[in-house]
């Protein structure tokens, strides 16, 4: 990961988050409406009286006091075991037989509540009794006929079966009811709808994404046992998945008590996940540290079942913050120690995970009291953002790596398959002209090409491929080109010369193919010298050119002609056959090696167009200068 790209992921993170907040907060940000047709404007309920008792009525014999919604159990009744009912009244006059319907907006009832109108029940959000349904997250919305409505003091009875903050290990989890809005049903249904989708149907998305997405790098790092890293990044986006779904998951099969503990025991699975990624992607391994965090994992749900239920919560927070300690000290390693060495690889990854360890410092911080609505959404999507935006970059990183290391195959078996046929027509040459002196320098020409080129790509891809077999492959092309083409050389060819040879290959193969070749070139002395490079440029791109010709033109003709003007020198290729089909238009450059010919020319500072089209066949003009040190003999 470059500098680059580094910034334009934190760039995107940040606007990611922004744009998250900017939303949620115009989506809640919802203008008081107007009175609706029979007169009623919507009423908030701030005050309400309290009695405690597992009754299936309001108690009233049971003392009972005033108390300001919202009424949170963390701080008014920290150590309260047991259902707590409250009672509000507000007046609806002129709605009782108008038919209108009113409905009951809770933003937050914690766990679980049953909701009374004038003494009926109406609503049941779950299971009232161990193991309780979890509601904390999911706003409620009861209807409310008008036919049990009263123009004055209608009662509303609500019983709320929640557990002491001791109890659970987040202050979000403790017991506790909102404020009441009254109003139009419609309205308050609307209400319900914004922020069900931000308070539930937002954290299922992002959980679903995080767990899908931690699947895949699971695997992929399972099956590269180079890419280790990945594996131990999708354990961790599997784990915050996990522990993140108690946002959204209200009916869990177990006790209050075990899913607390069950979610606690989590944290060292995902600090292990963490630290674990955080060595790996820096390419290190420490046994001591890696036994240390596997311990770690038992000592945590040690601790909280020594600690009892009463306990849980103290207890949690001290491991949230050791835990938290641990990743931000693994991520501060991380940058400090490839700082000088891999600082544009490791800076936008050690970032992102510095950030993630801020943010879980903000949802620890949750632990202990409320925050604003603002903050606490960033402390529950931040994260997981900052998650999936690593993850998509890795699993970038990875497919490069892998598109790499294929055309790293393809370029070496091409090349091979090149160098081989190069070799073998040197030999036969050299085994015609049965001179020494010329067999010798042709052998350091060759030698001298593969070496600069294939061989120092070779090399590259033995030293830093990391798959075993295309290194392997790799390693040994290597050296059986230099066992094969070992002691090669090379000199500047003349022209006129090239073209001989050319001609003699083309109107050969043409030959062979069925096909009439044609051939026309200078017949007087022609002074000018090709470099080998040009030589053997050139002869690729006729080889190609004539290659796509007898393969797919269907044509019985091919006519060649060359001319040297104003410093260059020119080939013109036309073949009549079928020309190259309409459905490629566009696209000449994907197919028959056409991209390779054009790309073989700008190398020699000439070009390579192709004219095609049905019923006139293909005419390639290749162009290229005749350097002018090249025109001495």
């Amino acid at each position: 990961m470059n500098s680059s790209a580094g910034l334009r992921l934190a760039w995107g993170l940040l606007l990611a988050l922004a744009a998250s907040l900017w939303l949620v907060a115009a989506a809640r940000a919802v203008p008081e409406a107007p009175a609706a047709a029979g007169g009623l404007k919507p009423i908030t309920l701030n005050q309400a009286l309290s009695a405690e008792g597992d009754s299936l009525v309001f108690p009233v014999a049971t003392p009972s006091w005033p108390v300001s919604l919202p009424d949170d159990w963390a701080e008014t009744r920290p150590r309260h075991l047991g259902p707590i009912w409250y009672r509000a009244a507000f007046d609806a006059q002129g709605l009782q037989g108008s038919g209108a319907l009113l409905g009951l907006f809770i933003e937050r009832v914690c766990s679980n509540a049953e909701v009374y109108l004038n003494g009926q029940l109406l609503h049941v959000a779950g299971r009232m009794r161990e193991p309780i349904t979890h509601n904390c997250q999911h706003p409620q919305l009861v209807a409310l006929p008008s036919t049990l409505l009263r123009d004055r003091d209608n009662l509303i009875d609500i019983k709320v079966a929640g557990h002491p903050l001791e109890r659970v290990a987040s202050w979000q989890r403790a017991g506790g009811l909102s404020a009441l809005q009254v109003g139009p049903y419609d309205e308050m249904a609307r209400r319900h709808a914004t922020e069900y989708a931000i308070d539930v149907s937002l954290p299922q998305a992002v959980s679903a994404t995080l767990a899908l997405l931690g699947g895949m790098l699971m695997a992929l790092g399972v099956i590269n046992a180079r890419e280790r890293h990945l594996a131990y990044f999708g354990a961790l986006s599997l784990g915050w998945a996990l522990v993140t779904a108690r946002l959204w998951w209200r009916n869990m099969p177990l006790p209050n008590y075990d899913a607390e503990l069950l979610v606690v025991s989590c944290m060292p699975l995902v600090t292990l996940a963490a630290v674990q990624f955080v060595l790996r992607y820096s390419g290190t391994r420490v046994a001591s540290v890696s036994a240390a965090l596997y311990a770690q994992c038992a000592v945590v749900p040690a601790t909280l079942l020594i600690g009892g239920a009463n306990r849980l919560h103290t207890l949690a927070t001290l491991w949230y913050a050791v835990l938290l300690l641990e990743v931000a000290v693994a991520v501060g390693w991380l940058l400090w120690s490839t700082w000088h060495t891999r600082r544009q690889r490791m800076l936008a990854a050690g970032s992102a995970l510095l950030g993630a360890a801020v943010l879980a410092g903000l949802e620890i911080a949750q632990q202990r009291g409320p925050l604003a609505t603002g903050w606490q959404l960033l402390s529950h999507m931040a994260i997981p953002i900052v998650f999936v935006a690593t993850g998509l970059r890795l699993t970038s990183q990875h497919g490069r790596a892998l598109q790499v290391a294929e055309e790293g195959r393809e370029t070496l078996a091409q090349k091979v398959k090149e160098a081989t046929a190069e070799i073998e027509r040197n030999f036969a040459q050299l085994a015609e002209l049965r001179v020494e002196q010329v067999t010798e320098r042709e052998r350091k020409r060759i030698a001298a090409d593969l070496h600069d080129d294939l061989g120092a790509k070779l090399l590259t891809i033995v030293h830093t491929s990391d798959d075993q077999r295309i290194s392997t492959l790799a390693r040994e092309a290597l050296e059986e080109m230099r066992l094969s083409v070992r002691g090669l050389t090379g000199r500047p060819v003349r022209l006129i010369d090239a073209l001989g040879d050319w001609r003699a290959e083309v109107v050969s193969r043409l030959g062979q193919a069925g096909m009439e070749g044609e051939w026309t070139s200078p017949t007087d002395d022609v002074p000018q010298m090709l470099s080998a490079r040009a030589y053997v440029q050139t002869t690729r791109i006729l080889r190609e050119a004539v290659s796509n010709i007898i393969k797919h033109s269907g044509a019985s003709q091919c006519k060649v002609r060359c001319t040297i003007a104003e410093g260059d020198f020119q080939f013109v290729i036309q073949d009549n056959g079928k020309g190259i089909p309409l459905e490629l238009d566009g696209r000449l450059d994907r197919g028959h090696g056409m991209s390779s010919m054009k790309h073989r020319a700008k190398q020699l500072q000439g070009q390579c167009l192709v004219e095609s089209g049905p019923g006139y066949g293909t005419v390639i003009r290749l162009t290229l200068p005749l350097e002018p040190h090249s025109s001495s003999s």
